[in-house]
């Protein structure tokens, strides 16, 4: 994507929140987990990690496991930026060979899954990363390119560390991101490299026109 059609793309979602943005004092009291409820009603369970698709083993199991996701929603790690936590821990038991402090998007996924009757993995084990859910999915027939609600949206990248630069006068307020893992710092985010820019952003647009 061009810089041009990058700053379009910014511009039109500059819009559509101002067309959404209501006046001071007349704001909704709905909490934030309830509007992003609304917003991913129609959502994939979970964003792991290119946008391609795995189809669960039946509809209603993919939206069941849509429906155990919903019901974390809140749920923050323990401290901050810890990857671990009680409800984390609990994401875990989902997937044989797990440890505390490891990314846990696919445990959360697995354990989703498991909870609607559908464990992901060979036997049901559930799986640790994206890259292995991308594995077992291409192996067991269920990858596809066309997801429908309910089935699991894989997008390329890593986990790194990011940060907004707070002391150097050269980039102060830059934000810094260490895609190759220069620094030591943990990994507190999920770096997109590979992605389906037009898809992204129709449902971007989309999610975006549906706030009141």
């Amino acid at each position: 994507m061009s810089y041009l059609d990058a700053a379009a793309r910014v511009t039109q979602i500059r819009t559509m929140f101002e067309q959404v943005a209501q006046p001071a004092g007349t704001q909704s009291s709905t909490a934030f987990d309830q509007a992003l409820q609304e917003a991913t009603a129609t959502q994939s369970t979970a964003a792991t990690g290119s946008t391609t698709a795995v189809s669960p083993t039946g509809e209603s199991a993919g939206m069941r496991a849509l429906d155990a996701a919903r019901s974390q929603l809140g749920v923050t790690e323990q401290p901050p930026g810890s990857n671990d936590g009680p409800d984390i821990a609990k994401y875990r038991s989902a997937v044989a060979g797990s440890y505390a402090g490891a990314p846990w998007c696919a445990y959360f996924v697995s354990w989703a899954a498991a909870q609607a009757g559908a464990p992901i993995g060979d036997g049901g084990t559930g799986l640790g990363s994206v890259e292995a859910v991308t594995a077992w999915a291409q192996r067991t027939g269920r990858y596809t390119t066309q997801p429908t609600p309910g089935e699991l949206i894989l997008f390329g990248g890593r986990h790194i560390n990011v940060e907004i630069e707070t002391r150097s006068e050269l980039t102060m307020g830059m934000t810094v991101a260490d895609y190759w893992r220069v620094t030591d710092r943990s990994a507190n985010a999920r770096y997109m490299r590979e992605v389906d820019v037009d898809g992204f952003f129709e449902l971007l647009f989309e999610r975006v026109a549906r706030l009141p």
